[in-house]
């Protein structure tokens, strides 16, 4: 320091601190040439601000917000550690710390490795979770004694892992022991949070400082377990295949429309949705029980029934076994008009292809009939 600023210092003390902008100093040691403080100097304390005086290496006085003319009235530790018994005129030795008592926001804590929870529902699962917090300095004294020490500028840098490791700590203590599904979780962020800056206050005031905020963002689980969430969050929609399938063909018809194939669009849609659904009713029958039930079959094919011409008159129906019978006794010959239920007409019976082979082996019809 020049002689002219040492001079200037003899003649006018002035103690206060402006925190420059867009800084993370939580507590600043003022400095001042030799340590020294002259009688009656002007200290301002501003909001957010508390001063601590100490005396080699004691804590003795604390100010808070407001302008003050140093005397020994207002200094009354310091006079007592110094002697001063009727006062003091010359200029004295004591290291002043400026430290920010406002509130820092947007503190971020997280899990670094997974928390092992014991689920009511999914059993053992591995889950993180992160979020915010807020802090302040609520005790400065406690704060310089037990942080700060002698560092001439205290930022938050060097407490944010400390505080982090304390607040992940306590929160897994709290998570652990709120027996609160997994599935609840997302509902209950704020009671949990409220329950961990509550586990985290005693800590904290150990060292001079307050939780104001806490703010749990996220719990998540592993991607695996949320997939296997997903499928059976899918499964639960479906569960109701006829109300699945109505909507694949809603959907279906709606491509279509917006499709240029048109029809053909609509078809796969529909085509889609029906088998997807025939699929999953198949996949739900029920099979073999451990008492040997089976799922009922489907029904009997019904039996094929021809109505012959017979000498100019109708007659039937007869099933393949009664034509058969008629076949040997030559009452029906190929030539014989047959018809059944879905023929436009009556045709010869050699012409059916179901009933050729009932003519197979009987001899060829004799020339001229």
């Amino acid at each position: 320091m020049g002689l002219l600023s040492k001079l200037r210092g003899e003649f006018i003390d002035i103690i206060e601190w402006t925190e420059p902008a867009h800084n993370d100093i939580l507590a600043y040691r003022f400095p001042r040439y030799q340590n020294e403080i002259k009688n009656g100097a002007q200290l301002t304390v501003r909001e957010g601000q508390t001063v601590a005086f100490v005396n080699e290496g004691q804590l003795a006085d604390v100010f808070t917000p407001g302008m003050y003319r140093l005397e020994t009235s207002n200094l009354p530790i310091l006079a007592t550690l110094k002697g001063w018994k009727y006062g003091f005129n010359s200029p004295f030795k004591a290291e002043i710390y400026f430290i920010s008592t406002r509130q820092w926001t947007n503190q971020k804590w997280g899990t670094q490795n997974p928390i092992m929870l014991r689920d009511q529902e999914f059993g053992p699962v591995r889950a993180r979770a992160f979020g915010s917090y807020a802090f302040r300095v609520s005790d400065a004294a406690v704060f310089l004694k037990q942080l700060v020490a002698t560092d001439p500028s205290f930022e938050t840098y060097e407490i944010a892992a400390q505080l982090r490791n304390a607040i992940v700590s306590r929160f897994v203590d709290v998570i652990g022991s709120a027996k609160i599904p997994m599935l609840d979780l997302a509902g209950n962020y704020e009671k949990i949070g409220s329950l961990a800056r509550e586990k985290i206050a005693p800590e904290m005031a150990g060292m001079g400082l307050a939780i104001t905020q806490f703010f749990v963002e996220n719990i998540s689980l592993p991607p695996e377990v949320e997939q296997a969430l997903d499928k059976r969050s899918k499964m639960s929609v479906l569960g109701n295949l006829d109300q699945y399938t109505k909507y694949q063909t809603a959907e279906a018809i709606g491509d279509a429309a917006r499709n240029p194939g048109g029809m053909a669009g609509m078809g796969a849609g529909l085509g889609a949705g029906a088998a997807i659904g025939a699929q999953m009713a198949s996949a739900l029958i029920p099979g073999p029980s451990s008492h040997g039930a089976v799922g009922a079959p489907p029904p009997l094919p019904q039996a094929v029934s021809y109505y012959v011409g017979l000498n100019g008159q109708q007659a039937g129906p007869f099933d393949m076994a009664a034509l058969a019978a008629r076949v040997r006794e030559n009452a029906v010959t190929p030539t014989t008009l047959v018809w059944k239920q879905g023929m436009a007409n009556w045709l010869p019976a050699a012409s059916v292809p179901e009933l050729q082979s009932l003519f197979a082996s009987g001899p060829p019809p004799l020339p001229g009939t």
